[in-house]
């Protein structure tokens, strides 16, 4: 059975054009149904066919609420099994969560529980990081806070600003992405209890993205 995934996004589109190429290649096996963004102008909607972009602005709205209401109507329509935040920069509301809980992914460019919010590449810089990287979790009501899933980590070079962390750090989340939803559609991830689980066996750290061998489990199932 291929896997149905719920793409929001607010900007480029590039971690949901590492998916479409991933499902182009058949390397995974799953069916992009619906682009979903808060903000009409934003170039990831023109990287799939008009008939799966939504797009409105929260201002036409009359609250938070009712947005939330619109976009969770609107993903529900194209039956996801997965929601994945792909860069998307509103904040979900608790309604949103809570009727796809435990199927919201999102990726974030640190190695949580470091760096929730904005900024990522700047604070990592400013406390003198030596390793920084990006994540991917289960999306809660608090922000950034879900349980993390797996991490992929690179060193911080002499001379590294905040850009260059951001475009050595971008192949990274694409790989670190398609992965995590390779176990996504095996029927391989889960969420109970505020943990992440792979295998029926909770992660009490998170998987890692080796640059050989993709993601690894960690070395042990039990609680250090």
């Amino acid at each position: 059975m291929t896997m149905r995934i719920a793409v929001l996004v607010s900007g480029r589109g590039s971690n949901l054009q590492a998916l479409l190429d991933a499902i182009a290649d058949a390397t995974l096996k799953a069916r992009i149904v619906g682009v979903f963004s808060d903000r009409p102008e934003a170039t990831a909607l023109q990287r799939v066919a008009p008939a799966l972009r939504w797009s409105e602005t929260a201002r036409t709205f009359p609250d938070r609420l009712a947005f939330d209401h619109a976009l969770a109507e609107a993903v529900a329509a194209c039956d996801p099994d997965w929601v994945v935040c792909a860069g998307y920069m509103r904040i979900l509301g608790d309604t949103f969560i809570a009727r796809f809980r435990g199927r919201v992914l999102n990726i974030h460019p640190s190695l949580l529980p470091k760096y929730r919010g904005l900024r990522t590449h700047a604070r990592a810089l400013e406390a003198g990081d030596s390793e920084h990287g990006a994540s991917i979790h289960f999306v809660v009501p608090e922000l950034d806070a879900g349980a993390v899933i797996a991490q992929a980590g690179m060193h911080v070079l002499p001379g590294d600003d905040p850009q260059t962390l951001a475009q050595r750090l971008l192949p990274l989340e694409h790989r670190l992405l398609v992965a995590v939803l390779r176990l996504a559609a095996a029927g391989r991830l889960a969420e109970r209890n505020g943990m992440a689980y792979c295998d029926a066996q909770p992660l009490f750290t998170p998987l890692r993205l080796d640059s050989a061998v993709g993601l690894m489990l960690p070395d042990t199932a039990t609680p250090p």
